[in-house]
């Protein structure tokens, strides 16, 4: 199986983006829902980010769609790649990193042998959600402020 997972910015905005996928139909109507709450939990445990904020989405790969040193990906095999705004602590990115492995081997049944993880920071200026660059963290209260009022409240609106 294959996995691969990206992260994207987060603090309370910088919205984590989890993009899973698998060589085979791994996944299934059961294991997708199940799998983006753990991703969730395990980023806002990490990071004190809201959950709401966390964006998780699938793509299966077919047979011969993924390579490692050349030849095709067989077995079980989760790439985590992870794209998350910068300002994270190497212990709150440790700890991400962490909690995603086990958020996979957990839901998955897969070994952590089976699991590559990465994380990339992200500087909040290249990056736009919303339609909007992102602050730099700390920011985001009078980020959000300085939205229109129909941006606003549709943000606000995804926690509830």
């Amino acid at each position: 199986m294959l996995l691969w997972c990206a992260p994207w910015p987060s603090t309370v905005l910088g919205m984590p983006t989890y993009t899973v996928s698998t060589s085979v139909a791994q996944l299934s109507d059961v294991t997708r829902p199940a799998l983006a709450r753990a991703i969730t939990s395990a980023h806002t445990a990490a990071t004190g980010a809201p959950g709401f904020f966390a964006q998780v989405r699938f793509d299966e790969l077919g047979d011969g769609r993924h390579f490692v040193g050349g030849l095709p990906v067989t077995g079980d095999f989760v790439f985590v790649h992870g794209q998350i705004r910068s300002g994270r602590t190497p212990e709150q990115k440790r700890v991400l990193l962490d909690a995603l492995v086990a958020a996979v081997t957990d839901t998955l049944g897969v070994g952590r042998r089976a699991v590559w993880a990465y994380l990339v920071d992200l500087p909040p200026a290249n990056m736009v959600e919303f339609g909007h660059v992102l602050p730099e963290p700390g920011g985001e209260d009078a980020w959000l402020a300085s939205l229109e009022t129909v941006d606003r409240e549709y943000i606000e609106d995804l926690g509830r």
